[in-house]
């Protein structure tokens, strides 16, 4: 598996999201920049995302995600 691979997934299932991914093999980093994640609870963001990466959870291509959530503003001031 590929961040690429991840990212172009991630971005064509989330509208007006962008995912910036880290990482190689089973083993991934997102930020994830999204005005409309960002609003949502600490619980309904990871939701989102392992709803969508979940066959690949299952069959083995990922087996760890970890992830931070920014609003474009906050991604912004980040870069």
């Amino acid at each position: 598996m590929q961040a690429l691979e991840v990212k172009s997934f991630l971005e064509g299932k989330l509208p007006n999201t962008e995912v910036v991914v880290e990482g190689e093999g089973c083993n991934f980093q997102l930020n994830v920049i999204s005005d409309e994640l960002a609003a949502l609870s600490p619980v309904k963001r990871q939701q989102q995302i392992y709803a969508h990466l979940n066959p690949w959870i299952t069959d083995g291509s990922i087996h760890a995600v970890t992830m931070k959530f920014f609003s474009r503003a906050a991604w912004a001031e980040r870069t």
